[in-house]
């Protein structure tokens, strides 16, 4: 089918669902921009490049730099692991746009982006709409969800460009201090939620040494390659992911990689199937903690940054695993803010809370069993910049918590 032909076909100002994150099909999306004069795109942590312009409205579930100050951004707060259900019922799409590799055997792949595609071809074919595929010889062939049914997809647009790749993060003292007392922590065998950034590349580099390691996350990158050519993971066990970003050569070794398995974000999110793991570890991140050990991921000055993403779900999840454990990871002040990260009381709404610990470079806290006040106590002591502890000391008091 011609594209043109396939677009002028859609409803009035239809909702188009695209690969995100640094998978986005940006040469379909100029065309379709070009002739499709109002619509809702929607895609998960947009980056900078997406149409902003009047007649588009930039939805989503998780914000991200090319949707964050945006005035025509439509949040729709929800947990990745439900994302699904809107587009199954209220946010249900017209048509969907792929990147994938060129058809193999009545097949091509999604490569590095599987997250919430699935659900939205699902959907879209459920009520005849369009199903369009950016077809780039560069991205990898990666297996499981995948590999789509080249009889799904309506169009096929040809566009062999090279792929956004990430360039390595210097690991600075305070990550590699995070890093270090997560990694202490975590044992033979243990699962891993790894993501991306100087904390978690701190915490991969401190368990080059564990053996019989697994990996089941939303995304990866290239710290799982380098425990992987440590000898840490478990080789017969797949590495199941939703989406990856990373080097050249993490793209490299993840083609035709069996053991990769992508993951439908459904599925890897379920905190039920999170929880199935072996003492699962989930490690996520915070712009705000507060001495009742409740997280702010979300949201700076009521605005919202990112959104709640699958930190709930993991965090739920692993705290159900045997032996599994949870942590925020964060600096204990904000370079860029000049401010504490740890609060009396957080003032945006909660991501998350109830995790196993909060570790910045002061210390590990230990939070899930203490009551509130050794809760408090932990925090402010072992988390907590030393400059503000006094200050957080008499907050606590008026709070009840000291």
């Amino acid at each position: 089918m011609d594209l043109d032909r396939a677009l002028a076909a859609l409803p009035a100002n239809p909702r188009i669902v695209i690969a995100g994150n640094h998978a986005t099909p940006w040469h379909t999306l100029s065309l379709i921009d070009a002739v499709v004069p109002t619509y809702r795109l929607w895609a998960l942590n947009g980056q900078h490049g997406l149409p902003d312009r009047e007649g588009v409205v930039l939805e989503t579930s998780f914000v991200g730099p090319g949707q964050r100050r945006s005035p025509r951004l439509s949040y729709v707060p929800s947990r990745l692991s439900l994302v699904p259900l809107l587009f199954a019922g209220v946010m249900a799409p017209d048509a969907v746009v792929l990147h994938t590799t060129r058809p193999r055997n009545g097949q091509v792949s999604m490569g590095v982006e599987v997250n919430v595609l699935p659900a939205a071809i699902e959907a879209v074919r459920s009520r005849g709409g369009l199903v369009i595929a950016q077809v780039n010889d560069h991205l990898p062939w990666t297996y499981g969800d995948a590999l789509v049914e080249l009889e799904h997809i309506d169009v096929l647009v040809e566009a062999d460009t090279p792929l956004a790749h990430a360039a390595g993060t210097p690991i600075d003292d305070a990550s590699a201090r995070i890093g270090e007392l997560v990694a202490a922590r975590v044992g033979d065998g243990a699962t891993l939620q790894a993501g991306i950034g100087a904390v978690p590349d701190a915490t991969m580099h401190g368990l080059a040494g564990r053996r019989g390691l697994r990996i089941w996350t939303e995304m990866f990158s290239d710290s799982v390659l380098a425990l992987e050519r440590a000898g840490a993971l478990d080789r017969e066990v797949p590495i199941s992911a939703s989406f990856l970003f990373g080097s050249p050569e993490l793209f490299e070794w993840v083609d035709g990689n069996e053991r990769v398995e992508m993951v439908r974000t459904e599925v890897t999110n379920d905190p039920a199937r999170i929880a199935g793991n072996p003492a699962m570890v989930s490690v996520n991140t915070a712009l705000q903690v507060d001495l009742f050990g409740q997280a702010n991921a979300s949201r700076i000055g009521a605005r919202i940054h990112s959104g709640t993403g699958g930190q709930t779900d993991f965090i739920v999840g692993a705290l159900h695993s045997t032996g599994g454990q949870a942590f925020i990871a964060l600096r204990s002040w904000h370079p860029k803010a000049d401010v504490s990260t740890v609060v009396a009381l957080v003032d945006e709404p909660v991501t998350s809370f109830q995790m196993s610990a909060i570790v910045t470079e002061q210390g590990l806290a230990e939070i899930f069993g203490q009551d509130q006040r050794e809760q408090a106590r932990q925090i402010i002591e072992h988390a907590a910049h030393p400059s503000v502890r006094d200050d957080l000391w008499e907050e606590a008091a008026e709070l009840g918590l000291a």
